[in-house]
């Protein structure tokens, strides 16, 4: 049986700041978020590489949740880690430390039984990184891919060509703006169309998010949180509810695309609520399906 949803990106050790709290190493990473989120839709393989200090807990939390047949465990080379700060409004990040460590020098590897997957993600990762594990692949039905400002900035070229070999692209308002050079968000999506995906989302964080499809815009606003803990991984998250409910569907189209956006912004909230992964682990179905017809009801006029 051909795997419905593969997930490729980073398995990261976090070190999260806040005025209000610290948490250090903790399980993360662009594909950590995303697999989790996309796993409540359906089955999910990460691709991925940690090092010798990866904890084997963490270990078991994605076997619970994923296949991790992909997932390739270093002898040599300690896990990437991330260590950021947030300010009192939890809105803006600051980066203190970005250690690649096992990353660096990853030798892609898909399982064989990953390559005929029908759907693939590419989460915020090394732009080259992403081609070429894209290429390990036979003929996925939709490919979907993320990007920040980091590899726009270092590697703009490269992105581009990535965005040249998806079907949609998902990211966030600042981003587009930095690939383009334009203040315009929607000039900034029509040149993203115009570099070959079939629909862009673009974030604007608590503002909600974007839809651009088949000549036509869809705004969504974000949904409304109380308690506001971690902003880590609200953007993986979205990305891998957006992709979980679209590999679910098996197909792209405006009504499609609009539930993909609602279960990628309910996703997005949970992730928020919480510190790391903790919030994403603990929900089942019923809060899902609650939490989206509650969002619905908001959307509503």
């Amino acid at each position: 049986m051909n795997k419905v949803l593969t997930i490729f990106g980073t398995i990261a050790l976090d070190t999260t700041r806040t005025p209000f709290h610290t948490v250090e190493r903790t399980l993360g990473g662009t594909a950590t978020f995303s697999s989790i989120s996309a796993s409540k839709y359906v089955a999910t393989s990460i691709v991925g590489i940690v090092g010798f200090d990866f904890p084997p807990s963490y270990l078991e939390i994605l076997k619970s949740f994923l296949d991790v047949r992909g997932l390739i465990i270093s002898e040599k080379e300690k896990t990437f880690h991330y260590d950021s700060s947030f300010g009192y409004d939890l809105s803006k990040r600051t980066t203190n430390k970005t250690e690649l460590n096992v990353i660096a020098n990853y030798q892609l590897t898909v399982p064989d039984e990953f390559i005929d997957s029908e759907y693939v993600y590419l989460a915020n990762n090394d732009p080259v990184q992403n081609m070429n594990v894209l290429n390990l692949f036979s003929k996925p039905k939709i490919v979907i891919c993320d990007t920040m400002d980091f590899w726009i900035i270092n590697k703009r070229d490269e992105v581009i060509k990535m965005v040249n070999k998806v079907d949609g692209i998902i990211l966030n308002e600042s981003e587009a703006k930095l690939l383009f050079k334009e203040d315009n968000i929607f000039k900034c999506a029509r040149l993203l169309n115009s570099n070959g995906p079939a629909f862009v989302v673009i974030n604007k964080g608590e503002n909600g998010s974007l839809l651009f499809y088949d000549n036509e815009f869809f705004p969504m606003p974000a949904y409304p949180i109380e308690i506001l803990k971690d902003p880590t991984g609200a953007g993986d998250s979205f990305g891998g509810a957006f992709m979980g409910y679209l590999s679910q569907q098996g197909k792209i189209g405006l009504k499609t695309l609009k539930n993909a956006m609602v279960h990628g912004n309910v996703m997005g909230s949970f992730a928020i609520e919480d510190y790391g992964i903790n919030k994403l682990v603990n929900i089942n179905s019923d809060d899902i399906k609650k939490r989206r017809e509650k969002y619905v009801d908001i959307c509503s006029f």
